[in-house]
């Protein structure tokens, strides 16, 4: 039921994320964010490595990221919404933060 995987949440030590929004599969070797708004939001997010546990975290309304391909090539995006917040969310797992880490306590 997510919409985005962290390498390390399997197992594997690679800085590597798939993203599966209602298109093709997006996959993002050595991803990172380039750019953040000042704007935010809370929102509350789930956690496949947490199953059943729902935290509020406040994130960046929009981004700009950049990432490599799986050939290699170097891709630049901006993304707003969900798909901004699973970006950040599974970017967070390669350095090792969960959710319940983040939790937005206001």
């Amino acid at each position: 039921k997510g919409v985005g995987l962290a390498a390390p949440q399997i197992g594997k030590n690679i800085r590597m994320i798939v993203i599966a929004p209602e298109k093709e599969p997006i996959v993002m070797i050595n991803p990172r964010v380039s750019f953040c708004s000042k704007q935010t939001e809370v929102q509350n997010e789930g956690c496949l490595s947490l199953p059943g546990v729902d935290v509020k975290v406040e994130r960046p309304k929009k981004i700009r990221y950049v990432y490599r391909d799986l050939d290699g090539n170097k891709i630049k995006g901006k993304a707003k919404g969900l798909f901004a917040r699973v970006v950040q969310h599974e970017i967070d797992h390669l350095d090792g933060v969960l959710i319940v880490d983040k939790e937005y306590e206001k």
